[in-house]
């Protein structure tokens, strides 16, 4: 009966990934085809940026779920609450990453010009939502080099683990 439950569990959390990842592709559509008329064209991309990083962050989870419910055979059962939580933050470090960009404080390999596509902002908002803990990093680096704020304790302490190994 337990392992009944757990394998619910799973179950519901692929479900909860799936329709996030299908809400977030209808607001991208809606978006782009100018069916939510209200959203001003200077937030168009923050938006898009934000649901491209939510995607990101729910091919994450349902790589990992696979990974280890499937091939592994090792997923823990706490790792549930990671599933519900990682595509928001995900969503939000998307957001996050157009902001920087746009803040001029990221930097894409080329030159944008008024004609050019916002393809690059979407790819990074994909994979911030992809890789966040590498993006927070990324912005706690560039942080300190800007403004001298120190790394928080979290990151601090994933780099020692990172060294010890």
């Amino acid at each position: 009966m337990k392992k009944t439950f757990f394998y619910l569990l799973r179950a519901v959390s692929v479900v909860y990934l799936l329709t996030i990842s299908i809400v977030l592709c209808g607001l991208i559509y809606n978006v782009l085809t100018r069916q939510v008329p209200s959203i001003p064209d200077s937030l168009k991309t923050g938006i898009l940026c934000a649901a491209i990083g939510g995607i990101g962050g729910c091919v994450y989870c349902l790589r990992s779920i696979y990974i280890h419910v499937c091939i592994k055979k090792d997923y823990d059962n706490i790792w549930m609450i990671w599933s519900y939580i990682r595509p928001i933050i995900s969503i939000i470090c998307g957001g996050v990453s157009y902001l920087f960009l746009r803040a001029g404080l990221f930097a894409l390999g080329s030159v944008k010009d008024k004609d050019t596509s916002d393809l690059g902002f979407y790819a990074l908002a994909f994979i911030a939502g992809l890789n966040v803990d590498k993006f927070l990093l990324k912005i706690e680096d560039l942080a300190k080099t800007a403004w001298g704020i120190e790394k928080s304790r979290t990151s601090a302490e994933s780099e020692v683990k990172e060294q010890d190994e």
